[in-house]
């Protein structure tokens, strides 16, 4: 169980950097104290296909070796997974690089409550009554988060709606990526489903990148091979981590990374929240907490 515990959180922290990267990416030449480089404006999709690069070559390569199929058996959700996530995971990027480091997090996290929804309508999951409840008080964080300048005099960072949407709209698609994953489960290997993200993403971003692209400079290289290094650890931990104990014990651990994206929110990306986006990210935290503890406590999934 220890282990478990100390692989999710570590998987979280993967995932961190990974944003904390691409956030480094979309501040538009500004000076970091940190590495003291003036980092490029680099595009989201155009990190999206350095991840996908890396991601490809470490899951073919292992593919290859433990000589599973390639495309897997049941390809049309395979295809769903593929499709899925590049959508989500670029808008994702782009909400990172428009939207508070840890607003653009948090909104994330409501992917847990889409995948509950998507498996009720295409796969036939019972919803509880009480779970509409801890889904009002997500959504209920998000309205907060969104009319801050309405209910607040305090000053506070300018969220713009239109990524606040996009970020929901990352979040939503995300929750078909996992439903797809839910019914892989019993037909894929792991290397596989996470094999068809880069598969499917890295055609669309190389001609994107043909008419919109950003040539690296020095120490942007290493971090952009990162990203694609770090995402692929975060995705082995966590399944690691759910080999280990329980995931109604393991899993909460994963939702520290809302703490660690509004410490490096504030202290590094010097983005000062208002009380009331506060309660909104506490609303978000306690909604998808709450239901991932009623459904691994009390539905055994």
């Amino acid at each position: 169980m220890k282990k478990g515990i100390i692989f999710i959180i570590l998987s979280g922290i993967c995932f961190l950097l990974v944003n904390f990267f691409v956030k480094l990416f979309g501040q538009s030449g500004e000076a970091n104290e940190l590495f003291s480089h003036n980092f490029q404006h680099i595009p989201a999709h155009e990190l999206v296909l350095a991840r996908s690069l890396v991601s490809f070559l470490i899951s073919a390569t292992v593919i290859k070796i433990k000589g599973y199929p390639f495309f897997g058996v049941n390809k049309k959700w395979l295809l769903v997974r593929g499709i899925s996530g590049t959508i989500a995971l670029t808008i994702f990027f782009m909400t990172i690089q428009n939207l508070p480091f840890a607003i653009a997090a948090v909104i994330q996290y409501l992917a847990p409550i889409f995948t509950m929804l998507f498996t009720m309508i295409l796969i036939g999951d019972r919803i509880y009554k009480i779970q509409w409840l801890f889904v009002a008080f997500a959504f209920i964080g998000v309205a907060l988060i969104s009319l801050q300048d309405l209910i607040s005099s305090q000053d506070g960072i300018s969220i713009d709606y239109l990524w606040l949407g996009l970020g929901m709209l990352s979040a939503s698609i995300s929750g078909i990526a996992y439903t797809a994953i839910v019914k892989l489960k019993s037909t894929d290997h792991p290397i596989n489903i996470v094999l068809y993200f880069p598969m499917v993403s890295l055609p669309f971003m190389v001609l994107w990148c043909m008419f919109d692209y950003v040539h690296p400079i020095g120490i942007e290289w290493i971090f952009l091979i990162l990203i694609g290094v770090f995402t692929q650890f975060a995705q082995i931990l966590l399944t690691k981590a759910l080999h280990f104990g329980s995931a109604s014990v393991i899993v909460p651990f994963q939702y520290l990374g809302i703490i660690y994206a509004l410490l490096i929110g504030l202290f590094i990306f010097d983005e000062r929240l208002n009380v009331i986006v506060y309660l909104g990210v506490f609303l978000i935290l306690a909604g998808v907490l709450l239901n991932t503890l009623y459904r691994h406590l009390y539905k055994g999934t």
